[in-house]
């Protein structure tokens, strides 16, 4: 197993996008998103219902088991690390696994997961965007918007991922089918619990996973403590310590704003990083490697560290840089 470059992408540029010089990140109208908004709305009504008359402590375990594998190996590391940022190598059957668990973390597909992620990034990261993506509304109504409605630009970006994800059969049927892996979970969960383990492992699993994938997406985008800023984005990133074990590490965003290729995204001492551990273990295992970390990468146009250890760590050369992740 090689250490060399296992990809040609920039890792500082958004890479599944085209026609950047004719897109346009302000111009658009925010439409209501039928199946996103009819599959958040049962999902959060079941668990609103039915969690408190079926609770017991077996469910509880069910949901929490379910939702940390999810999270963690799918959607943290599969989808966001690996799929979107190539962030390390791992075998085919391996990330197969993860993609599947980060489908069943139910949020979307991974073709609407990268295509979602890098719309928004590539948007912040402009002199201006719409309002959908700034985060400036009270906080329920911008919940509300996330789940139910989705934002058309008049003069979008293509998407193109490239041909190992588009025209991966695996991929497409994941993405067809995003909604309905949901069903063999719910069989197991029934055959082991019942209903009540139903009802959290899936209902309140998803339900939950949701709510924190949005909370990233306002929390992080709206303030907090920072070491970084990108210059010339519109809307700045920011860590959100108290969201970093339930997101498994993807709450240290002006980390990973700062470095989006690193595997790494709690960069320094006390930023609990699930998501890194979980690599950490695979490559001890032999299953993942070539792995990024700000320290083998390029160095890093366009960012300005704002605090004396982001000011040591942008140091000539990046000797520094090691220190962050140590």
């Amino acid at each position: 197993m090689s250490d060399g470059k296992s990809t040609n992408q920039d890792p500082y540029k958004v890479n599944s996008l085209t026609g950047l010089d004719q897109a346009d990140p302000v111009e658009g109208e925010v439409v209501w998103d039928p199946p996103r908004s009819l599959w958040n709305t049962g999902m959060f009504g079941a668990a609103i219902v039915a969690a408190p008359l079926t609770f017991e402590w077996g469910a509880l375990g069910a949901f929490c088991v379910l939702a940390s594998v999810t999270l963690c190996a799918g959607h943290s590391v599969g989808f966001h690390r690996r799929l979107i940022h190539r962030s390390f190598e791992c075998p085919k059957w391996l990330e197969r696994i993860m993609l599947w668990l980060g489908t069943a973390v139910g949020m979307g597909g991974p073709l609407w997961t990268i295509r979602y992620h890098d719309s928004r990034d590539w948007a912040q990261r402009q002199p201006d965007c719409h309002w959908y993506l700034r985060h400036e509304l009270p906080v329920l109504v911008d919940g509300f918007y996330y789940l139910n409605f989705k934002l058309q630009l008049k003069n979008p970006p293509g998407f193109d991922p490239g041909p190992e994800i588009s025209q991966d059969r695996y991929v497409a049927f994941l993405q067809r089918t995003w909604m309905l892996h949901q069903i063999p979970i719910a069989i197991v969960l029934y055959l082991l619990g019942g209903l009540p383990w139903v009802i959290w492992g899936v209902c309140v699993r998803v339900a939950a996973c949701t709510t924190l994938h949005w909370a990233i997406s306002y929390h992080a985008h709206t303030k907090g403590p920072q070491d970084w800023l990108v210059d010339g984005a519109v809307i700045q990133a920011y860590n959100v310590p108290w969201l970093a074990i339930p997101t498994m590490g993807e709450s240290w965003h002006n980390n990973h704003h700062a470095f989006p290729n690193s595997a790494r995204h709690g960069h320094y001492p006390g930023q609990i990083d699930l998501g890194w551990q979980f690599i950490r273990l695979l490559q001890w295992l032999g299953l993942a490697w070539n792995v990024k970390l700000p320290k083998n990468l390029p160095p890093r146009p366009g960012i300005s560290p704002i605090t004396d250890r982001a000011l040591a760590a942008a140091a000539p050369g990046q000797e520094a840089l090691s220190s962050m992740t140590k």
